[in-house]
């Protein structure tokens, strides 16, 4: 367990390491972000460790507070905590230079951690990033009814397409709001790839195109997958993110 203690309070985060080998030691390492109530061990985080594996690549992976087998409640956690998290295995558990691999809400938070300039960045591949989630994909999507909800009892149980309800806070939605990304000043200083189905119903695909036209003078690629949806974990989807990855290699 990694032991974390700063203005968020004293956690404990779950986390999984994969050392490289001589065949990958000359390779930056790579560390996962995941989404909103997903975790270390998904599917397409094992399949990433499924190709890192033989080609002897570091990829360091881990559970945020609140999620899989880390300390804390779910409906306890905001962005910023999440994003202390981040920051923390980055700094704790990674050595060298660093390709940050982030789903959903882990491609929001890998702009953030790119914004706090923590250094051996060697390149951002994001997977539908849900920048600014908490106010564009959220309060600014939630009906007056849902809005009230939230007011009166401090959580929403939001529905969800991949099994239970899960909740919303209030507290969720305005401590994130101390972390909106301004896309006309946004400064990554390094490369970034996007991965992004254009049939996602989660995290529209217009938001990755907003995104990438602000980035006119970073080496920037956003790759449209027609048919795809917001989890893109097939295995023709995994195959796009593993040669967006390699080719940051080259970079």
């Amino acid at each position: 367990m990694l032991d974390v203690d700063d203005a968020w309070g004293r956690r404990r985060l779950a986390w999984l390491r994969r050392k490289a080998t001589a065949a990958g030691k000359d390779r930056p390492g790579v560390v996962w972000l995941s989404g909103f109530n997903s975790v270390m061990g998904s599917s397409k985080a094992s399949a990433l460790d499924a190709w890192a594996a033989p080609k002897g690549r570091a990829l360091t992976r881990f559970d945020y507070s609140g999620h899989g087998q880390s300390d804390g409640r779910l409906d306890q956690g905001c962005i910023g905590q999440w994003l202390a998290d981040a920051r923390a295995a980055f700094e704790q558990l990674t050595q060298g230079p660093q390709i940050v691999v982030g789903s959903s809400m882990g491609g929001y938070l890998a702009l953030l951690l790119a914004l706090a300039k923590p250094g051996r960045l060697a390149g951002l591949v994001l997977i539908a990033p849900a920048w600014n989630m908490t106010e564009r994909l959220m309060w600014d999507e939630m009906p007056p009814e849902t809005r009230a909800t939230l007011e009166h009892d401090g959580v929403w149980m939001r529905p969800s397409a991949y099994g239970e309800p899960y909740p919303i806070t209030k507290k969720l939605i305005q401590e994130g709001r101390d972390h909106l990304i301004n896309l006309s000043d946004l400064d990554l200083g390094c490369p970034l790839r996007i991965l992004h189905g254009v049939k996602d119903a989660d995290v529209p695909f217009d938001g990755s195109v907003d995104l990438i036209r602000t980035q006119r003078d970073t080496d920037s690629r956003l790759i449209a997958v027609p048919d795809g949806d917001h989890r893109l974990a097939r295995d023709q989807d995994i195959g796009l993110l593993i040669r967006l990855i390699e080719d940051l290699d080259e970079v």
